[in-house]
């Protein structure tokens, strides 16, 4: 391989690392604000939002984090994926991640020991 070559891939290998780095580690606060905006329509997205929307299509953010067997790949696929009852959305990978972490924020946890 010629030397442009090689850090060329070099590069794509750095950048791909940082995208996924992001991946894992969204920004919950950043994904709240975005379903809030986006996705509030037909989910609850609220942690302890009690009075159910108008319109009832989708579950609420915290039942999707406590589904049995939820993990950030997912969600991933889930978000990436077309669904007929879902609006086509294109999200950016950050916004995947970003709502990501915030539904799995939403999981309950045991009480303390």
């Amino acid at each position: 391989m010629s030397g442009i070559t090689v850090q060329l891939a070099s590069t794509a290998i750095l950048a791909l690392t940082a995208v996924s780095v992001h991946a894992q580690n969204g920004d919950v606060a950043a994904g709240h604000a975005f379903a809030r905006e986006t996705c509030n329509a037909c989910h609850m997205v609220e942690a302890n939002q009690q009075k159910p929307r108008l319109i009832v299509i989708g579950p609420a953010f915290r039942d999707i984090a406590n589904t049995r067997g939820m993990t950030p790949t997912a969600l991933r696929v889930f978000l990436t994926t077309s669904h007929p009852k879902m609006p086509n959305l294109i999200l950016t990978p950050e916004e995947i991640s970003d709502v990501t972490a915030y539904i799995l924020s939403l999981r309950r946890r045991p009480p303390p020991d």
